[in-house]
Order: structure tokens, then C-alpha cells, then sequence
């Protein structure tokens, strides 16, 4: 294994060299090419240019006084310079005037036009170069003059820079091979030693394993010095952690056992109010009640209030009994989370309190279908308390309207209960889901301030949060999230 590391560390370290060496020379190379090519094309340009100047001038006595022959004459000196083609005069009307051919030279050749305010214009190929001049006396048109350039010694130049390159690039890369060959060990035997320390490490999760330090002080010894020191600490928080982790085995064992007693103790505390305490209070209703059947007419209107004010006050204890044992069953409860839809169940609801209170006028709006992922009996509870506390605060209303919806924030599901009812001051908005913590008085809507703290109980046991939002007199609306991710609860 050691051997395919270094023999795979060395091969990189060699390939590395020589693709920095070959990179580094094919840019240099492409950056030479690239220059001469631009300044070959450049001075050709002014070449041409120069000899259709040259040409032009002497060609103005043959074009006043109609000499071909003369301007053939003129354009056979052409015949010196190896690269040009063709060239030729033309008249002031396009007709041809004279022209100059090198033997196996394609006569063929699209001559470029002039515009008026152009003198001259030259125009590149792949294979030939056009140069296009007009030719004046005395300001007046007489004619134009053309060259065309052969470009078969770029073709030359970039062969013979080719060859060039190849062996430069093929000496440097010998080069690049001999020099990695002696210096790669260097590199690769510590890298080695410290992947397989690495490994061996990995694998048995022994700490007190150590790298041999190379000779050289260099970055690599600092890296191994530094692996090395890492080892060590991590070795003394290894045994630090398995201390703690033992520890804390101790203690999550200890307080799981006070738990399951504080649980106990809860139970027992909740069978004690469910019938205990009950049955005192079932006692004073029933005593109250017949009180007030058989001996109403022993007593007097005063009695008779005082009556009903015991039996009003005995059924407030027993709905507040029943709000805390629910608030105690949904903290304590084992959840079940399934797909449910919170629009169905909250048609649901809504249809139980219109049986309840036939002759209320409410509005209520809702999605077809809003998803959620939660225990289906608890979030009952939450749509059940939500939606009631909106019933119950537009009460007052003649025009009342409760909405059930969805949106997105920040990539989260909210879900939301809003009414148009009589709201509630923004600054007391931490109190609302408190227990026994109310924003109205009870003559003005009844409850035991249970609710809001029950829905902030069960959507916190779901990892969400709740918070509410209104104005007095302008309705309110209440918030919640919940952990959507499937899960063991």
C-alpha cells in the first residue's frame, strides 16, 4: 500500500512539473507566435502600401497619355518581390488598365471598392492579401492600383516555429522529468509516512501513534511536527471526553430515574384533581343545585343570586380543572406524527361551533387543502383553541370573518389563524400564551386564559414556534411552524 502511495504521490509531483514546465512554454510560445504574426500582417500592410505609392506615382504619366505599355513596364518591377501575386491599374471608370501576373498565379481576383472619401483600404484573406490605392494628379482622379500578396511564408514561418517549439518543449520536459526524479523522494516519503499514520490512526483510533520526523526542516517537517502536536491533543481531550461521556452516562442515568419519579408523581397528581378534587367540587354543585330546586321559595332574591353565583363559580373550578389537566396531557403525552390536513379539521371545528351558535353569522375562509406533518390529536387541540378564541373575540361582530391560511418565510411553512375581531394591544403580546394570563376581562369574553398556553405547549413539543400579531379593534392574527421533517418522536 505504501509503495502504490508513493509510487501515485511521485508520478503526480512528476506530472505536475512537466504540465508547469509544457504550460509555461506553449504560453510563451503562443505569445511569440501570436506577436509575429501581428507584426507580419502589419508590415506586409505598410509594404504594400508603399509599393502601390511607388507604383501609383509612376504610373500617372502612362494613365494621361493612355500607355499601357508603360504602366506594364512599371508594374514588371513587381517582379522582385516573391510574395506578390498579381497587381494591376485600373481607370478612373473600373476598366482595366494593365495588369501584372506571376506565372501560376490565379488571374481570378475580387478587387475591393472605394468609397469617395477613401484613399486606400486593405483587405486580409486566408490565403492572399489585398491592397487597393487611388491614383491622383493635381487632386483629380486618374485611376486605382492594386497588389495582392501571396501568404504562403506565414504558412512557412508557422511551420518552421513549430519545429522550433517541439524541441524546446521536448528538452524541457527531459529536463522537467530528470530534475522531478531526483527531488520527488524528497517530497513523497514524508507524504507517505503521514498518510499511513493517517490511515493507521483511522482505523484503530490509537492516538499515541507518532510520525518519525524527516531529516530536512522544512514545510513538510512542519507539517508533520504539527500533525504530531495535533495527535497529542487530541489524544488528552480523548481521554478528557471518554471521562466526561462516562460522567454524563452517570448523571443522564440519575435523571432519567428522577424523571420517571417526577412522572409518576405528575400522574399521580392528575388522577388526585381528576377525582379528588372533583368530587368536593361535584358536591358543592349538587348542593348548590338543590338548594336552589327545593328551597327557592324560602329565599329570598339575594339567597337566590348568591345561589347561582356558587353554582357559576363551581363550573368555572371545573373547566379550570379540565384546562390544566389538558395542559398537562399535551407536555406529557407520546406523539404520533402523521400527514394530516389542517383545512379539514378546521372545517370541522368550525362546523361544531356553528351547531353551538346557529344564530352567529360567521365567514370563514380556507385553502382546500393545507398540509402538515404533526401528531393529529395535538394539533386538533391547537386549530380547536385558535379557532375558538376567534369566535369567541368577534363575537361582538356583526360582519365576522375567520381565515385559515399558508405562506412561506424564509423557506418555512407558517401557518395562521386570523379574525376581524376586537384584537388586542401589540405590546402585550408575550402575555397571550402565559397560563392564566388574560388581555380582556371576563365580563367581556369568558375563559380561564388556558388555551393560548395549551396551543404554545403543543407547537414547541413540535420544534415550531407561535406568536401572535393585532390591533385593538382590528382583528388579530395568530402564527405557528412546525418541524416538518419525519421522524421517531
Amino acid at each position: 500500500m505504501a509503495a502504490a502511495i508513493r509510487s501515485s504521490i511521485s508520478t503526480k509531483l512528476t506530472m505536475m512539473n512537466m504540465l508547469v514546465s509544457g504550460a509555461a512554454l506553449l504560453l510563451a510560445c503562443a505569445g511569440f507566435f501570436a506577436y509575429d504574426q501581428i507584426t507580419f500582417r502589419q508590415n506586409l500592410a505598410h509594404t504594400l502600401s508603399a509599393q502601390a505609392q511607388i507604383i501609383g506615382s509612376n504610373s500617372v504619366s502612362a494613365l494621361l497619355f493612355s500607355d499601357p505599355q508603360s504602366a506594364s513596364n512599371t508594374l514588371s518591377a513587381l517582379k522582385n518581390s516573391p510574395n506578390i501575386a498579381s497587381a494591376g491599374i485600373l481607370t478612373a471608370d473600373g476598366r482595366r488598365f494593365a495588369e501584372y501576373t506571376r506565372q501560376g498565379t490565379d488571374r481570378s481576383l475580387s478587387i475591393p471598392s472605394l468609397s469617395e472619401d477613401q484613399v486606400e483600404d486593405y483587405r486580409l484573406g486566408k490565403t492572399h492579401a489585398v491592397l487597393i490605392r487611388k491614383i491622383f494628379s493635381e487632386g483629380k482622379l486618374l485611376g486605382f492600383v492594386y497588389i495582392r500578396a501571396d501568404l504562403h511564408e506565414i504558412d512557412e514561418r508557422l511551420w518552421r516555429y513549430a519545429l522550433i517549439s517541439a524541441g524546446v518543449l521536448l528538452v524541457s520536459l527531459m529536463f522537467a522529468l530528470i530534475v522531478s526524479s531526483r527531488f520527488r523522494r524528497s517530497v513523497a516519503d514524508p507524504i507517505v509516512a503521514l498518510a499511513a499514520t493517517a490511515r493507521q490512526i483511522s482505523r484503530d483510533k490509537d492516538y499515541r501513534v507518532r510520525v518519525a520526523a524527516g531529516g530536512e526542516r522544512d514545510e513538510l517537517a512542519t507539517l508533520i511536527d504539527s500533525f504530531n502536536e495535533m495527535l497529542r491533543e487530541i489524544q488528552h481531550r480523548d481521554s478528557e471526553l471518554q471521562k466526561a461521556h462516562d460522567e454524563l452516562e452517570q448523571r443522564v442515568s440519575e435523571r432519567t430515574s428522577e424523571l420517571l419519579v417526577a412522572n409518576r408523581e405528575l400522574e399521580t397528581f392528575s388522577y388526585s384533581v381528576s377525582h379528588d378534587l372533583r368530587g368536593p367540587l361535584d358536591a358543592v354543585n349538587g348542593f348548590s343545585y338543590l338548594l336552589l330546586k327545593n328551597y327557592a321559595g324560602h329565599l329570598d332574591t339575594n339567597g337566590k343570586e348568591s345561589l347561582q353565583n356558587i353554582r357559576s363559580a363551581a363550573r368555572r373550578m371545573s373547566e379550570l380543572i379540565d384546562d390544566l389537566l389538558n395542559l398537562s396531557r399535551v407536555t406529557t403525552s407520546t406523539m404520533h406524527r402523521e400527514n394530516i390536513d389542517l383545512s379539514l379539521v378546521a372545517r370541522s371545528i368550525m362546523e361544531e361551533l356553528r351547531r353551538e351558535a346557529p344564530d352567529r353569522k360567521v365567514e370563514f375562509i380556507a385553502p382546500a387543502k393545507v398540509d402538515a406533518y404533526a401528531d393529529a390529536r395535538l394539533l386538533r387541540i391547537v386549530m380547536d383553541n385558535l379557532l375558538r378564541n376567534a369566535w369567541k373575540y368577534t363575537s361582538h361582530h356583526d360582519r365576522a370573518r375567520i381565515e385559515l391560511g399558508q405562506q412561506s418565510r424564509q423557506g418555512q411553512n407558517v401557518y395562521f389563524i386570523r379574525d376581524n375581531g376586537s384584537g388586542f394591544d401589540a405590546r402585550s403580546a408575550d402575555r397571550l400564551f402565559r397560563p392564566f394570563q388574560r388581555l380582556h376581562s371576563a365580563a367581556e369574553f369568558p375563559g380561564n386564559g388556558i388555551g393560548l398556553a395549551t396551543v404554545a405547549r403543543i407547537v414547541q413539543r413540535h420544534a415550531g414556534k407561535v406568536w401572535a400579531e393585532g390591533a385593538v379593534e382590528k382583528g388579530a392574527a395568530f402564527y405557528f411552524t412546525l418541524d416538518s421533517r419525519p421522524g421517531p418522536q
